[in-house]
């Protein structure tokens, strides 16, 4: 796989990512002011405001209205959030290069980056979740086609193309939950086709992998449970050892972490669960100021899994819209010709609530899948130029 390098901010000169500074002049004044770290020892004003950063954004997302709550556009928000905090972490480990190159920073940093390429599959894996919501919406188009409630008059050969149109959604549901979503077809890897800096940015032009995204055998809960492994606060000495530095290393694990079960809650993956362990920092809690706004948060999460125990997704979109098509395949299971007009106008009324979802799909799946890409893209590099400046430190001068 080629190097993918993200274009370097312009603002070096301040850590704080420009696309993440809007966020902070609108959010920041309403959010009460985090605990400062008061170690004596540890003096890191870049940590402090990245604890700060880490926490706004947890509560922002968790502020989300039920209607908006694992919706796309919270989505878009969450991947929004990881690619500020991750420029950041960049931006902070270039500053401090010197210090993470001793141990036992050196070694904490690496972990990291030994995650990050397991983050990577996660990427694909809800790249091609993506693509089994394109079909479904291709789906939901010819439902809403055949049964628009602008028509007058509904004809059996309409009630037939929406009927089989509604079927192939059913089947689509259910291939994904028995299977855990394994495709059927060779599926588009993020890591491919990278052959400048300039094509994490491209709208267009994905071409195909020609090899799966991930293997039949791959388990994103698996995948998820590895990254959690030895995932664990550092202890109080090597707090003090690295200025706080391990402090940064951690959250940016745990975020790490949060943002990939999130997207598996939420986008149809194969073989998906949120039964993943987290450890949220209990000791030397002070150290992590996002701790309770990020426990409620996974709270919430856990709570709407319970709710949609039958979805193969957590995202809002796919529950209303499974909600809707079982609704109106309820009705035309039961319809008869020459239909009732009861029964028409309470098909039109299902057929009324799908297409402002549909809409969603047709406008927002590009742009979200174009965020996913751009999130693999950033983490590959921030990985890359980590271990490159980790590999200058450790060379004789």
């Amino acid at each position: 796989m080629e190097r993918v390098r993200m274009p370097s901010s312009e603002t070096h000169a301040s850590y704080i990512p420009f696309y993440f500074r809007s966020f902070l002049s609108s959010k920041i004044e309403h959010v009460p002011p985090t605990v400062p770290i008061e170690d004596a020892s540890i003096q890191n004003p870049e940590l402090n405001l990245f604890q700060q950063h880490v926490d706004c954004l947890s509560q922002d997302l968790l502020s989300a209205k039920d209607d908006e709550f694992l919706s796309i556009a919270w989505l878009q928000k969450l991947l929004t959030g990881f690619r500020s905090c991750q420029e950041e972490f960049r931006v902070i480990l270039t500053n401090n290069q010197a210090q993470f190159s001793k141990p036992p920073t050196d070694r904490l940093v690496v972990d990291l980056f030994d995650r990050s390429i397991k983050a990577l599959d996660i990427c694909n894996a809800a790249r091609d979740g993506i693509e089994q919501l394109r079909q479904r919406q291709k789906h939901l188009e010819i439902v809403i086609s055949a049964l628009d409630p602008k028509q007058r008059m509904i004809g059996e050969g309409q009630f037939r193309r929406a009927t089989k149109a509604l079927m192939d959604l059913s089947l689509l549901t259910l291939e994904e939950k028995d299977s855990g979503s394994v495709f059927s077809s060779r599926n588009r890897s993020f890591g491919r086709n990278l052959k400048s800096k300039d094509s994490c940015h491209r709208q267009s032009g994905h071409s195909r992998s020609l090899s799966w995204s991930v293997s039949h055998s791959w388990s994103a809960t698996k995948q998820l449970q590895s990254i959690t492994n030895n995932l664990i606060p550092p202890r109080t000495q090597d707090i003090t050892a690295t200025n706080g530095l391990a402090i940064l290393v951690y959250t940016m694990n745990f975020v790490l972490l949060f943002v990939l079960w999130a997207l598996v809650a939420a986008i149809p993956c194969q073989d998906r669960s949120l039964n993943v362990h987290f450890a949220f920092p209990r000791q030397n809690s002070h150290f992590y100021p996002w701790t309770n706004s990020l426990h409620s948060l996974y709270d919430r999460i856990i709570g709407e899994s319970k709710n949609q125990r039958n979805s193969n997704g957590l995202l809002h979109e796919i529950c209303q819209v499974e909600k809707y098509v079982n609704h109106i395949t309820d009705l035309v299971d039961s319809a008869q010709f020459p239909m009732k007009d009861e029964r028409k106008e309470e098909i039109r009324a299902g057929v009324k609530e799908l297409i402002p979802l549909a809409n969603v799909f047709k406008k927002e799946l590009g742009p979200l899948e174009r965020q996913l890409r751009e999130v693999f893209c950033t983490i590959m590099s921030c990985r890359v130029e980590g271990l490159e400046l980790l590999g200058k430190s450790s060379e004789p001068q």
